[in-house]
């Protein structure tokens, strides 16, 4: 099955440069089309990018997430969102490499089969980087106002996140 697999991308490649050759399309010249364009969007969205990580930094390294989590755990634990899974569940919708680092954290500490293990995992595959998402999407786009779309997304992680407990000690963990 390797040995198929390697051969998949290249036959695929191959086929669309064969096809691009039938038709008479200049393919090489559309791909450098293509890669003008991406530059363009990938600058035009960096503003927003080098904003977005600097923030995520302060915050961090500020120790606010340690001060955000334990003002938030008296109501979390009453919805039953272990206290170890809250620092994963603010930085999730910020940054999708710091809350990696934190689910690697989490999953080092407890086990990738524990409940907090189980539900951290849950989390990552159940939620997006909000903030991130918001930032290329709009900043791509030029939209400066992004309305109810901010409100309407955290709440929807929110949803996520306490989907994510319920369906672990329902499916899972009962």
């Amino acid at each position: 099955m390797d040995k198929i697999g390697s051969f998949v991308l290249p036959a695929v490649i191959a086929l669309i440069l064969g096809a691009a050759l039938f038709r008479g399309v200049k393919a090489f010249d559309l791909f450098l089309d293509g890669a003008k364009d991406g530059l363009r969007t990938a600058v035009g969205i960096l503003p927003s990018l080098i904003g977005l990580v600097t923030a995520i930094t302060m915050l961090s390294a500020s120790g606010v997430l340690d001060m955000l989590v334990q003002a938030v755990a008296p109501a979390t634990n009453l919805l039953g969102i272990p206290e170890e899974t809250l620092p994963l569940a603010l930085l999730r919708p910020l940054s999708g490499s710091g809350a990696l680092a934190v689910y690697q954290d989490i999953i080092t500490k407890n086990g990738p089969d524990s409940p907090v293990g189980l539900i951290a995992s849950t989390m990552m595959g159940s939620s997006e980087t909000t903030f991130y998402t918001i930032a290329v999407y709009f900043g791509t786009l030029k939209i400066s106002n992004i309305r109810h779309t901010l409100p309407a997304a955290l709440a929807a992680d929110f949803a996520g996140f306490v989907a994510s407990v319920f369906a672990v000690w329902l499916l899972m963990l009962r």
